[in-house]
Parts: structure tokens; sequence; C-alpha cells
């Protein structure tokens, strides 16, 4: 029996094995014959592999760009905070000695005119010379030297406590205030609270005792301190 030749293979020939398991080409229905990859025909070029021979991405450099604004290069030490950044030399600040007398004047004829004048008009001991008959001269005292001294620190102690008031609750006093200076703490550079401010004003008995030489101390001291600021670690600075 005769079978009907294979469109395939019209002359018959044998059909040898696909070394490669293709599958044979299959009839087009149209006619045409699709294009085949072979010699002649514009292959697909392959794509390139990275590899030996081949032109690859040059590592990127850590070192070739600086880290801009506000980042952290990863290469650079950590930053360490300067503890002495933010000191400034006070020397400069502290306030002269011509303000410190001016402002100590202007305090206490501001607020110690009504005090110290009452205490010398009512408890100052008077004496009364007078002459008999015959040109002998008589003295007559009246009022006692105790009394006076005492009424004359109770004064001292008023003032100070008004000062002290002032320099504690408003930072400065009328004379401070006048002449652009003011009394801080020396650790810190803030206002004295009410006990030191009103320590302060009775140290300067120890300015005065020694003839007054305490009160000359800021002449040559470097922070230009009295001996009353020394004790209770004061200063005074002009306002900034």
């Amino acid at each position: 029996m005769s079978y009907p030749p294979d469109p395939n293979n019209p002359y018959g020939q044998p059909q040898q094995p696909n070394p490669y398991g293709q599958q044979p080409p299959q009839p087009n229905p149209y006619g045409q014959q699709p294009p085949q990859p072979g010699y002649g025909y514009p292959q697909q070029p392959p794509q390139p592999q990275p590899g030996y021979g081949y032109p690859q991405q040059p590592p990127a450099d850590p070192y070739a760009q600086q880290p801009g604004y506000g980042q952290q290069s990863p290469y650079a030490y950590p930053q360490q905070q300067d503890p002495y950044a933010g000191y400034q030399d006070p020397s400069g600040f502290y306030a002269s000695w011509i303000a410190r007398v001016g402002a100590f004047l202007i305090d206490h004829i501001a607020i110690g005119l009504i005090p110290y004048g009452l205490v010398f008009a009512l408890a100052r001991p008077t004496t009364t010379i007078t002459y008999d008959s015959a040109g002998a001269i008589h003295s007559t005292t009246s009022g006692s030297q105790g009394l006076y001294f005492f009424a004359d620190f109770i004064a001292f102690v008023v003032v100070a406590a008004v000062l002290a008031w002032m320099k504690s609750t408003m930072g400065q006093s009328l004379g401070q205030k006048a002449l652009g200076i003011r009394m801080v703490r020396e650790a810190d550079g803030q206002s004295a609270s009410f006990g030191l401010a009103f320590g302060r004003e009775m140290a300067h008995i120890v300015d005065e005792v020694i003839c007054c030489v305490g009160f000359l101390w800021p002449l040559w001291d470097g922070k230009k301190q009295t001996l009353a600021d020394k004790i209770v670690s004061t200063v005074v600075v002009k306002n900034q």
C-alpha cells in the first residue's frame, strides 16, 4: 500500500534524527516560511556581560567627594565639642572703680539721706558751752554718744536692706542703674539672692574699718573686687 508523500519530505528522503532535540519546522498555512536565523540574516547582538576584557564601571572613590553642608563623611572622625568654645575673658566686662564710686554716692544720697538725717538730728549728742561771771568756761553735754552710734548702725542696716532688696529683685540699685553696672554672683553671673546681697552690704564694714582700704581694692585687683565682694564671691560688671 502506498501513502501520499509527506509535504515536509516530498522526495521521500529518510529523516535524520535531530541531535539537538529541536522540533522540525511546522508548515505555514499561509504559504510563507518564517525567516530562520542563519547566515546572512541579522541576528540580535548578544548583550555584553561583565567579565574579563570588558570595561567595567570603576568603583566609587570614597575620598573623591566631600560631604555637603549638614552631612557627615563616613570616614571623618567625630567632631568633639570644645568645652571652652563659649568662654570669654570677663576682664573687659568688670565695672570701673569710678563707676562704682558714683553708684555708691547716688545710692547713699537717694536712700540714706532720710535715715542718716534723722539720726543726726535726733540722736546726735550736743554740747553747750557757758561762761560764768569770772569768765570760766563750762560745757554741758546732752544725749549719749553710745546711743548715737547705735542709732547710726540701725540706719546703716536699713539702708543695706533696701539696697539688697533692689539688687536681688531688680538686679540693680538706683546708682548702678544710672551708671549702667550691676552686681552679680561670681560663679555664674546671675543676680544675687536677698541674703547674699544683704551680707555683701554688711561686709562693707570690713572695707571701712581698715581706713577704707577695702573700697580702694578694685584699683589693683584683677576682678575689681572690694574685700566685701571677695567675702561673698560677687563681682560688679557692666550691663551687656
